[in-house]
């Protein structure tokens, strides 16, 4: 260690005393500075002078991964392990594979963590898929800005990106990819974006309601498979998922294609193919034919300005979507029937109505007739009374 002052002169015995054990040190507590047994056996506590000023604060391993003791700072850390420390100035480093031994004059050397790369706690999963990411760790530093008040901040971020991930880190307005590995983040410049997987992934997503041009909703159920090549194009569009940007992309794509389809041509046409080809056929239905051939090219073409190779897009729940379609078929058939009776009855209602004045007519026209035929049948009995009596 290279300090006279920390390393004791002092012989051991082998009959009385303190002992320190072989691969041990003994630590001695000098006038409040630190003194160091590095000999195996014990130290009597005699003769007197020996001991002036000085305390024995017990002994440590020399193997062990941090050893502090006022102001001396000594770490080891294994291969998979590593140690964030603090100089004396608050700047921070850390320490991998290797050993430090430090004595803070003007301050101290503070050891943070000791972190195994190999396993950390927190796991990193996709929301949306359940795929694990990675896994990270978080090491902390409290800083006191009052006596009563203390905050921790993040001193050093360490990640393990697992192979066939990678992370997303961001220094300004630069983005930098990084492959799968152990990584550790210190500078305070430089944030996580995020990670992501560049293996292949599948999911259901089901559409909101879309409205064709005559205000019918319609509503999908899809199938995708993708694959993420570029990951810097997607996290430059500010999505955390790939599933993120190929939901918005295909309800945009779907509610503009639906836009301009009019559901009364569809059920002309599933008037002229027949219900039954509706159930299972592939090509019965326009806009499921119509779906396959424009909108998915479209929505092809939008992922990969997202650095997305789309593998399968598929339309899963097509009985759904033709029960559907009979649903809204006999709901305009119904409408139309419940339509052509209304016409019918007001079409009885006015040819009643025209009638009523029809039948007036023809009844006073019988009254009129009856009347000048009363009138001359009692001209023709007043003329025999008057011929019959004297």
């Amino acid at each position: 260690m290279g300090h006279s002052k920390i390393l004791s002169d002092k012989v051991p015995t082998d009959w009385i005393g303190k002992e320190v054990a072989p691969g041990q040190i003994g630590l001695i507590n000098h006038g409040g500075l630190p003194k160091l047994l590095t000999k195996p056996g014990r130290y009597p506590g005699i003769p007197f002078r020996n001991w002036w000023a000085r305390s024995y604060e017990g002994a440590r391993g020399l193997s062990d991964s941090v050893i502090n003791f006022r102001g001396l700072t000594v770490v080891q850390v294994s291969p998979n392990q590593a140690a964030v420390i603090s100089d004396p100035q608050n700047k921070i480093f850390v320490l991998k594979n290797s050993g430090f031994v430090a004595y803070g004059i003007t301050g101290s050397y503070d050891v943070l963590a000791i972190v195994d790369q190999t396993h950390l706690p927190h796991v990193i999963k996709d929301h949306i898929t359940g795929a694990i990411l990675g896994r990270s760790l978080e090491v902390r530093m409290s800083t006191t800005t009052a006596p009563s008040s203390a905050k921790d901040c993040v001193a050093a971020l360490f990640l393990d990106i697992p192979a066939n991930n990678c992370a997303i880190l961001q220094s300004g307005n630069d983005l930098e990819l990084l492959p799968a590995g152990h990584y550790c983040i210190t500078h305070p410049n430089v944030t996580l974006r995020g990670l992501y997987t560049l293996g292949e992934n599948q999911f259901e997503m089901c559409t909101k309601n879309i409205f064709t041009r005559d205000k019918v909703p319609v509503r999908l159920k899809l199938y995708f498979k993708w694959r993420l090549d570029e990951p810097l194009k997607l996290a430059t569009h500010g999505y955390e998922t790939p599933y993120d940007a190929l939901q918005d992309k295909t309800q945009s794509i779907l509610t503009l294609f639906f836009a301009h389809l009019d559901y009364g041509s569809m059920v002309e046409q599933r008037s002229l193919v027949g219900s039954d080809n509706m159930e299972n056929a592939e090509g019965s239905s326009q806009f499921l034919d119509a779906l396959r051939t424009h909108a998915m090219d479209d929505l092809h073409a939008a992922a990969l300005e997202y650095g997305i190779t789309l593998k399968t897009l598929a339309v899963i729940d097509k009985g759904e979507i033709a029960g559907t379609t009979d649903k809204l078929t006999k709901r305009a058939l119904q409408a139309q029937v419940e339509a052509a009776n209304v016409n019918r009855d007001s079409s009885s209602k006015v040819k009643q109505e025209e009638g009523v004045p029809s039948v007036a007519r023809i009844k006073a026209k019988a009254r009129n007739i009856r009347v000048p035929r009363g009138a001359k049948q009692t001209k023709l009995i007043a003329r025999l009374l008057s011929l019959a009596l004297p």
